[in-house]
């Protein structure tokens, strides 16, 4: 599906026609492939066929090299997208968060998961806005919006990290958002509990792996261990 993407540069107006899902692919990061370009052209209004200026386009971007400017329209501009493909994304995300909490949640009260069924049909009834990000960074809203409807919590894993000093940097990032308590220690290393949904452990651990080059240490807690 072909769609635009445009930008307003020094009170110029620049658009470019674009594959919608590769464009929206590059945009997110989730692609470097700047293979989106439709019409090998940038336009002022491409409805009437009009091309920017060479001189615009030196004056705005610095350049007048289609695919640069092209790459600069669709990261920091708008890409336009229409109802349906709004609507197929917040679908996609919907069942994405039904299967994550049909698999990681239970009702507190009787230890038994609840059905998909169940789950959407609280969210739904709860006017919960699934937003198009990770689900990790919204299943606590959710989970608080839909609680007064049905009983559920997440089933949790309590990890005890060390990271080197060397690494603290950029593992505190993976960390934080899961952090139950930390201590930093004297030679500049971190120690960490953390708190996450059992679903999310394995993603965690690669990120975490990924940013320590697989040095950091986990040690999974079980009930009744020491904070």
């Amino acid at each position: 599906m072909n769609t635009l993407a445009r930008i307003k540069q020094k009170g110029k107006h620049f658009e470019i026609i674009v594959d919608l899902d590769k464009s929206l692919k590059f945009k997110k990061g989730e692609s470097s492939n700047a293979d989106f370009l439709e019409i090998d052209s940038v336009f002022s209004d491409s409805k009437k066929g009009f091309r920017a200026k060479e001189e615009d386009l030196e004056e705005c971007f610095g350049t007048e090299d289609v695919y640069e400017i092209a790459k600069k329209i669709v990261k920091q501009g708008e890409v336009l997208v229409s109802q349906e493909h709004r609507d197929e994304e917040r679908e996609k995300k919907l069942k994405q968060v039904i299967d994550f909490l049909s698999k990681n949640a239970i009702n507190p009260s009787t230890g038994n998961p609840h059905t998909p069924e169940r789950i959407k049909s609280a969210l739904e009834e709860a006017h919960v806005n699934i937003k198009n990000a990770s689900i990790d960074g919204q299943i606590n809203d959710i989970i608080t919006a839909i609680s007064p409807i049905i009983p559920i919590k997440i089933e949790k894993k309590r990890v005890k990290i060390t990271v080197s000093a060397i690494h603290t940097g950029k593992a505190y990032g993976v960390i934080n958002q899961y952090k139950e308590k930390e201590n930093w220690l004297p030679d500049g290393s971190l120690e960490a509990i953390i708190s996450i949904p059992a679903g999310l452990i394995m993603d965690f651990y690669d990120k975490l792996n990924a940013v320590t080059h697989g040095s950091a240490i986990t040690e999974e807690m079980r009930e009744g261990d020491l904070k």
